[in-house]
C-alpha cells in the first residue's frame, strides 16, 4: 500500500486477510486501506502439481480468489502482497478483464501477481467450480486462472500488459 500512495494512485486500496492475521495487524492495516476484508484461506490441496513446480507453499494462493467477492467496486487491479510499485498505475483501470502480464517462465500463460478483473459473485463461483472439476496445472492460483481465462493468450493482445508489471528482482540485462 505504501508503494501505491508513494506514486499517488487516486484509486481505494484494498486488502484480503485470513483469520490468522492479529489484531494489532489490522489495526496497521486499517490504517493504511481503505477496506479490509476477512476472508478464509482457500488452498488448492493439489500435492502433485505442486511438487512439480517445488512450490508446495502456492496451493494457499487460492486464497486471492475471493479478490472477485469485492463486489462494492466496479472493477479492480490485483496485486500480490509483494509487488513493489515504482510508478503510477492507475492506467490499469482503463483495461478490460483479464489484463496481466505475460509470466516469465511460460510466456504462453499470464503470470496472476498483477491482474485487472471484474468482482463478481458469479465469476468467484465459476472459478471455483472449475477448480473442483478441472484443477489447476501448477496447483496453484496462476494455473487455475490460465485454464479458466484460457483464451487469454491468442483471443485479445490488448489484455497483455507490458513486462514491466512483472519484473522479478533477479532479472537483469547485460551487453558485451
Amino acid at each position: 500500500a505504501n508503494s501505491l500512495k508513494r506514486v499517488n494512485t487516486v484509486h481505494q486500496l484494498a486488502v484480503l486477510i485470513t483469520p490468522g492475521v492479529s489484531q494489532p495487524m489490522r489495526q496497521q492495516l486499517a490504517k493504511v486501506f481503505n477496506v479490509v476484508k476477512e476472508v478464509d484461506v482457500l488452498d488448492s490441496g493439489d500435492e502433485a502439481n505442486l511438487a512439480l513446480i517445488a512450490r508446495p507453499e502456492l496451493g494457499v494462493t487460492f486464497t486471492k480468489l475471493h479478490c472477485w467477492n469485492l463486489t462494492q467496486f466496479s472493477k479492480c487491479v490485483f496485486l500480490d502482497a509483494d509487488v513493489l510499485v515504482v510508478q503510477n498505475c492507475d492506467e490499469l483501470f482503463e483495461r478490460e478483464e483479464l489484463s496481466a502480464a505475460p509470466d516469465v517462465g511460460w510466456p504462453d500463460c499470464f503470470n496472476s501477481g498483477v491482474f485487472v478483473f471484474v468482482p463478481s459473485k458469479d465469476t468467484f463461483k465459476a472459478l471455483i467450480d472449475c477448480a473442483l472439476s478441472q484443477g489447476s496445472f501448477d496447483g496453484g492460483d496462476q494455473g487455475l486462472l490460465n485454464i479458466f481465462f484460457k483464451d487469454w493468450p491468442t483471443k485479445d493482445i490488448k489484455k497483455h500488459l507490458p513486462f514491466i508489471y512483472n519484473m522479478v528482482s533477479t532479472a537483469s540485462y547485460s551487453y558485451l
